[in-house]
């Protein structure tokens, strides 16, 4: 009997995967536990508030704008479905995944509201989550599919801004 001896390269996809609008959730969640029951040192401000108001929707904004970009070129919104085109035109010239980076300003937003600063440690945990569930594989598959043209890319744009 045969092994077939694993290779040590990752698959081009996660095993299981939460999308990330729930992990997005989930963050907010964690938020709501670390305002509630750690909040450390508070900063109760409306000015506080209205700056965090102004980032969610910027957040918003961004994804709508990335988004809509993504769905003209006939792309899949979901990671690693049907990827037709690369798109690095508008919000992409400047970064290269404006939809994670509007998930971040949004979560940013948030954490702004709340007025405690334990909850803006949710944000960079947030970062790093999509960056090793999401980012890295999708770099991998978009080198697959775009190869020169892809890799070119990303010496132009920067990863998050």
């Amino acid at each position: 009997m045969t092994e077939d001896k694993q290779t040590s390269v990752p698959p081009l996809t996660p095993k299981r995967i939460i999308y990330p609008p729930l992990w997005l959730v989930i963050a907010v969640v964690a938020m709501f536990i670390l305002n509630t029951y750690f909040p450390g040192y508070r900063y109760t401000s409306s000015v506080w508030q209205m700056v965090g108001g102004l980032v969610i929707f910027a957040g918003l904004l961004l994804l709508v704008w990335a988004g809509g970009l993504f769905k003209k070129a006939d792309n899949d919104l979901r990671p690693f479905k049907d990827i037709k085109a690369l798109v690095n035109s508008g919000i992409y010239r400047f970064t290269r995944n404006p939809m994670y980076l509007g998930l971040a300003l949004i979560l940013l937003g948030c954490a702004l509201t709340t007025g405690a600063l334990s909850t803006l440690l949710v944000v960079p945990a947030f970062m790093l989550v999509i960056q090793f569930r999401f980012i890295v594989y999708e770099e991998r598959m978009l080198t697959e599919l775009f190869g020169g043209e892809y890799r070119a890319y990303c010496k132009r744009v920067r990863r998050w801004v």
